[in-house]
């Protein structure tokens, strides 16, 4: 078995460490059980889409090799081809058009679905374990991409550094532009960063594009209140926000799983997590998969899409690439049942809505917050 990483920009628009991968290695190893004894899960070994299978994602997707060692237990010799973030993927893969860089792609988000579907660079497949999917899930009715996890980009905050100066931190987004707030808040350029997009959106669902205040009304009023933009989630949260980079903006946008990450990775572990989530902010992210139309192995993509949604690594999801499952059957990890947020009303737009203003939307921010 070979694995091969193609190189492509490194960026990690969400904090997916690769040496956690450790168990999804062990839930791999049940997942070929499984398949050997006749369970639910993909194709057995010696079936049609036995061989290479080549995966098109962003840079921010990681396997361990003992990961891909156990998945070829099953027949399939998976390659990984990584090639730059989701956007960046995702147009090279439009670009290639009838001659695809791979047999499946991982990582269109509901952001960017309606772009990728207009593109018709995906086969339809309806994996059998999508029955085990929620509705609000599938997004695409022509089944060309399958949701394969969920997230939210929210606001953060430092929750001691609020306690300190015995300032009670933000719970809507119209309290940032509160001179209180004032120089507290670092967000990422929605141009360059698929979180500050996210960001973005939301606001936009808050305030709406109309009406007496509108959302760029609220970027403005962002703007005279201080707010920090960076290029993207890693400089903003590594550098400037004060937990992760010892910075001196104590409100940062970044995930709803942050504040398990925070406990995860301490050493030793906190008994409570250092940051916490402003769920007035959240917005929903979900990501699919999709078999390449014109894939050489396309049974061996469907088996994959099989794979991603079967349980054992549905449950190892949160702890590999800190994103929730999917999946209801996948419980999740004590961690994120302690420390992780779901809001209860994420903020969204249609699909449709998105693709149609993406780009003129992403002008008038910059116009608005950065001319």
């Amino acid at each position: 078995m070979a694995f091969t990483l193609l190189p492509g920009r490194r960026e990690f628009p969400r904090p997916r460490p690769t040496f956690r991968l450790v168990a999804l290695a062990m839930a791999l190893v049940l997942w070929a059980a499984a398949c050997g004894s006749g369970g639910s899960g993909p194709a057995t070994q010696g079936e049609s889409g036995d061989g290479e299978v080549v995966l098109v994602t962003h840079d921010s997707f990681a396997l361990s090799d003992a990961v891909v060692a156990s998945l070829a237990e099953s027949g399939i010799d998976l390659r990984i081809l990584a090639s730059g973030d989701a956007g960046q993927a995702l147009n090279q893969s439009i670009l290639a058009g009838d001659h695809p860089l791979g047999d499946l792609f991982f990582g269109v988000d509901n952001i960017l679905m309606t772009r990728a579907l207009d593109a018709d660079i995906f086969e339809p497949y309806r994996s059998p374990l999508l029955d085990a999917v929620p509705e609000e899930y599938r997004l695409d009715p022509s089944m060309r991409l399958t949701p394969v996890d969920r997230g939210d980009v929210c606001l953060n905050y430092d929750i001691s550094w609020f306690a300190d100066r015995d300032l009670e931190p933000p719970t809507r987004l119209d309290q940032l532009t509160d001179p209180a707030y004032r120089d507290l808040l670092v967000v990422e350029n929605p141009a360059t960063s698929s979180p500050g997009l996210a960001f973005m959106m939301a606001t936009i669902a808050r305030f709406g594009t109309d009406g007496p205040y509108s959302w760029l009304d609220f970027w403005a009023d962002l703007r005279m209140n201080g707010v920090r933009v960076d290029p993207g989630w890693t400089e903003a949260y590594f550098t400037d926000f004060t937990v992760g980079g010892g910075g001196d903006r104590p409100l940062v946008v970044s995930y709803a799983s942050s504040p398990p990450a925070e406990v995860v990775f301490a050493d030793p572990r906190p008994a409570t997590a250092p940051t916490a989530v402003i769920e007035e902010t959240c917005f929903r992210q979900i990501e699919f998969a999709g078999v390449l139309k014109g894939a050489s192995n396309p049974e061996g993509a469907r088996r994959v899409i099989d794979f991603l949604l079967s349980v054992p690594v549905q449950e190892d999801i949160p702890m590999s690439m800190f994103v929730f499952p999917v999946n209801r059957d996948a419980q999740l990890p004590s961690e994120f049942v302690q420390f992780a947020v779901v809001p209860a009303e994420p903020l969204s737009l249609p699909p449709e809505e998105i693709d149609t203003n993406r780009e003129r939307w992403i002008q008038e921010w910059t116009d608005v917050v950065l001319r």
